[in-house]
């Protein structure tokens, strides 16, 4: 009898061991691709991952989509805030209103896609992550 119980219960746990291995490995069934496991491409990744440099003229303004950062690497810009509730300096943890000048070597986030961003009031050099057009 004790063979038996001794066997029964190994069977027992083999058995639970099977099915919470399967559980933990199964996953969610999804393939590469599917709506749930999404690939990206290239063009996705140039313009939400890399850094993007442009160089702005005089008067150019830069319009920003929402979560877009900012730094100002050279020249002067100011700050464009349709809404009035600013852009915010990441760097020292402020907002910058409109007609503001935006620091060089700030990280600024756009936080709406509300028509936020920068004009140049000299010739600039910005870094840009994110969506923007210069217009």
């Amino acid at each position: 009898m004790n063979k038996v119980k001794t066997t029964a219960t190994v069977a027992v746990v083999v058995l639970v061991i099977s099915i919470l291995s399967y559980a933990a490995f199964a996953g969610t069934g999804d393939e590469p691709g599917g709506s749930n496991d999404p690939l990206v491409t290239r063009s996705y990744v140039d313009q939400y991952v890399q850094w993007q440099v442009a160089d702005m003229k005089t008067g150019q303004k830069l319009v920003a989509q929402a979560g877009t950062e900012l730094i100002i690497r050279r020249g002067q810009a100011t700050v464009v805030d349709p809404a009035g509730n600013g852009i915010p300096d990441i760097t020292v943890g402020a907002d910058i209103h409109a007609g503001a000048q935006a620091p060089v070597n700030h990280l600024l986030v756009v936080p709406r896609d509300d028509g936020r961003g920068v004009k140049a009031q000299s010739p600039v050099v910005i870094m840009y992550r994110g969506g923007a057009s210069i217009q």
